[in-house]
């Protein structure tokens, strides 16, 4: 973390996937990207990254996260097997992970501010879709398992 950042944690329902999320000063509001598909959306998928934040992300029991990926088959859903929350989504582009966050795993998130706007991204080519998570998505992520 940089003196010009602040740290935002954040978890599923049963704590089992756990995360702390370092957000820019400079981006005092949090852009949340409400996905329209029928997987975020009965999932409570409510997105936000900044190209200048990082995500460092504890699994606590491994064997309780799935993995969910589907359509273009370019993002992997980390699903808590205990309680079913998604709290975190990544896509591997040319060797290096991407990630997005459900801002509906906040801890207190009353303490931020957000601007929320819907997104569609039904008719988008694979190639124009990792191209938008390269320029937008969290580039800085480490996943570790717990003891």
């Amino acid at each position: 973390m940089t003196p010009e950042s602040r740290p935002i944690k954040g978890a599923c329902h049963c704590g089992n996937i756990r995360f702390d999320l370092t957000w820019p000063d400079g981006a005092p509001e949090i852009p949340v990207r409400k996905c329209g598909c029928t997987f975020c959306r009965k999932h409570g998928g409510a997105w936000t990254s900044h190209t200048g934040s990082s995500l460092d992300v504890e699994l606590g029991n491994p064997a309780l996260v799935s993995k969910y990926r589907f359509g273009t088959g370019t993002a992997d859903f980390y699903v808590c097997s205990g309680c079913g929350v998604v709290p975190f989504v990544v896509s591997e582009i040319d060797g290096v992970l991407y990630a997005v966050v459900n801002v509906n795993t906040f801890e207190n998130a009353q303490d931020y501010a957000f601007s929320s706007s819907a997104s569609d991204f039904d008719g988008e080519d694979t190639g124009s879709r990792l191209d938008r998570r390269q320029r937008n998505w969290i580039p800085r992520i480490r996943i570790t398992a717990g003891s």
